[in-house]
């Protein structure tokens, strides 16, 4: 795996790291593809407990670097990284190759924090918005900033910003291409909270997670990213099914023992 995302793992939680800090962790080719591949090796462990996404040095991602920009420009649709930032491997996922860099968050089956700093321009907000949850520094800046190259969203940002913003606040700022802080972003709906230290925040609160069921918070982000999704029948059946494969569980009866008990729990793997 290429070096442009630095993983680590302890205790169930993934510390995921975007690595090009002298390019404020702007996205080419090989970050493209170490985002997909680190997505893709972390939903196959099922230790894995709930992940954190942010950026070395002074920013989250200041989107997509402006080299690669220049040659996919130029190329045609047939050849050169035009060709694999839109090849797609419809039997994994319905995003193309440049979507899942992003998608392949929503994909993960357990809880993803993004912790933004400094900028989240472009396909670097796409990407937080992949994440289950965003905190941000106030001070951080964060675009819809595609408008500025005469393009529209095409990272999933139009799937993920609909489902958290009113439609004109999406509107505008795809429009516009302005530029939002951390505060305001949480004010319009593109972040959960602002907190002056966002990755160690992040990391705490999924440690937190880390400490619940895992067959529980696995359920319930299926569940969740389900809603509005799929009709309110298929919605409640789902939700239904999904409680019936928890009660009596053995996870399940751990976290009745050890709130009885109590004592801290000791989880299994969801199998």
């Amino acid at each position: 795996m290429s070096d442009r995302v630095v993983v680590n793992v302890v205790d169930g939680v993934a510390d995921v790291r975007l690595n090009r800090p002298d390019k404020l962790n702007a996205l080419d080719n090989a970050m493209f593809q170490a985002l997909v591949e680190t997505g893709v090796e972390l939903a196959r462990d099922r230790a894995l407990r709930a992940a954190v996404l942010s950026g070395e040095g002074r920013a989250f991602c200041a989107g997509l670097d402006f080299a690669s920009f220049t040659a996919m420009g130029s190329s045609t649709p047939q050849a050169g990284p035009a060709r694999s930032l839109l090849a797609r491997d419809a039997a994994e996922s319905p995003a193309n190759f440049a979507q899942r860099a992003a998608w392949v968050w929503t994909e993960l089956p357990v809880p993803v924090i993004a912790a933004v700093h400094g900028v989240a321009y472009g396909g670097g907000l796409q990407i937080a918005l992949g994440a289950d949850l965003r905190l941000v520094a106030p001070d951080a800046r964060l675009s819809v900033m595609e408008i500025k190259w005469g393009l529209v969203p095409d990272m999933s940002g139009t799937q993920t910003l609909r489902r958290l913003a009113r439609l004109d606040v999406v509107k505008e700022l795809t429009y516009t291409g302005r530029i939002v802080s951390g505060t305001e972003a949480v004010a319009l709906g593109l972040a959960t909270r602002a907190v002056e230290s966002p990755r160690e925040a992040a990391l705490e609160m999924a440690r937190e997670i880390a400490s619940k069921s895992p067959d529980a918070i696995r359920a319930a982000k299926r569940l969740l990213d389900a809603s509005g999704v799929v009709d309110v029948a298929e919605g409640l059946r789902l939700e239904e099914q999904l409680q019936r494969s928890l009660i009596g569980g053995p996870n399940q009866v751990e976290a009745v023992r050890a709130n009885v008990e109590r004592r801290p729990p000791r989880f299994s793997d969801p199998s």
